[in-house]
């Protein structure tokens, strides 16, 4: 028998002053039985830093070529794909050839290694970003992460805090790739 997705429910407030972004998101996430909170947490980070009206999260683990955050125009084309995590290069290629924008959060121990191997790689595509969460950063979100919660989410200057009734995690986030 398979195992079903755990379903976890976030009401985000998320106040971004570098865009002038202020809005509160219900959110609904599916966490696949191989992912981890950490994994989910970077999830919500991400959507969080991109926060829109349009921005969905997609099938995620579950779908090789699918992104786990995707923002679509109105006639359906691609404006961003975001990708968690450390995915293969030629995934990363691919979607920049069929999205207008792509940004790949890597979050872990293998995130400076996976960046070594596919910075040269990855050097030409103009509509790539990299982003590094850095590990300490993802473990401290881990431990946000409940199945509904409460969080507030302020951006100011690249750097971030992400908050619960209890609990804080401030960081700035790496960027490799602009």
């Amino acid at each position: 028998m398979a195992l079903k997705a755990t379903i976890f429910k976030a009401e985000l407030q998320v106040s971004d002053m570098d865009r002038a972004y202020y809005a509160s998101h219900s959110l609904t996430l599916a966490r696949h039985p191989s992912e981890t909170d950490e994994r989910m947490m970077v999830r919500l980070l991400a959507f969080a830093l991109n926060a829109d009206a349009a921005l969905e999260f997609g099938r995620g683990i579950s779908a090789n070529d699918e992104p786990d955050l995707v923002k679509k125009d109105l006639t359906g084309e691609i404006e961003l794909w975001i990708d968690v995590g450390l995915p293969d290069e030629r995934d990363v290629r691919k979607a920049c050839g069929r999205a207008e924008r792509v940004t790949v959060y890597l979050y872990g121990r293998g995130a400076g290694l996976w960046w070594g191997q596919n910075a040269p790689g990855l050097a030409r595509h103009e509509n790539l970003s990299v982003v590094e969460i850095p590990q300490a950063v993802s473990i401290a979100l881990a431990k946000l992460a409940a199945r509904n919660m409460a969080l507030n989410c302020s951006i100011q200057e690249g750097q971030f805090w992400l908050a619960d009734a209890g609990t804080s995690v401030h960081a700035e986030p790496v960027v490799l790739k602009q």
